[in-house]
């Protein structure tokens, strides 16, 4: 955790007597501190959440690295953000690695240079959100991914293996692209 203990702004504390002000002030800005450090730690781990500080009631998002919707929508998030960020293409990179079994990666790249998009986002371009939802199946897990470009959105079908934990199928729901 981090703690404020500074008196910036002051570097006269004696002859004041407002200690209640200034504690409440300290208070607040450790407050705000943890909320920054909280969201950045969030967004680094590639939890999955878009953390904002907000005036009306906490956000909360859980999940368990056993869980494949919370892992599709861990990967969603973080893939989303290192296309978006300058220089993240590496991460990309090391995501698709990491959560695409090797077939489905050589499935992929096929599709992008006949198609010129991004084969996990099946865009030209990143999304501004996006969700996931568990769509059902026995032998792996089947999750919607509904991305939205403000008014418009795509929802894709994403399919996740039970045992691994790899993503071996990304297709536009309703159609099978390959």
């Amino acid at each position: 955790m981090i703690s404020d203990n500074s008196t910036a702004g002051s570097n006269d504390t004696a002859g004041n007597n407002d200690t209640a002000g200034k504690s409440s002030s300290n208070r607040f800005r450790t407050a705000r501190r943890r909320t920054a450090l909280a969201a950045g730690l969030a967004l680094a781990l590639g939890l999955g959440v878009t953390a904002q500080a907000s005036a009306g009631s906490p956000r909360s998002v859980s999940g368990k690295p056993s869980d494949n919707i919370t892992r599709i929508a861990d990967f969603y998030g973080a893939y989303t953000d290192a296309v978006t960020d300058e220089g993240g293409g590496k991460l990309a990179d090391e995501l698709r690695k990491h959560y695409l079994t090797p077939a489905f990666q050589k499935e992929l790249a096929a599709w992008e240079d006949k198609n010129h998009a991004d084969g996990v986002l099946r865009a030209q371009n990143v999304p501004l959100a996006w969700k996931v939802t568990d769509n059902g199946t026995a032998n792996y897990t089947e999750a919607v991914v509904t991305l939205s470009w403000g008014s418009e959105t795509t929802q894709l079908i994403v399919d996740m293996t039970r045992g691994t934990h790899k993503i071996f199928h990304i297709g536009t729901k309703g159609v099978e692209a390959g």
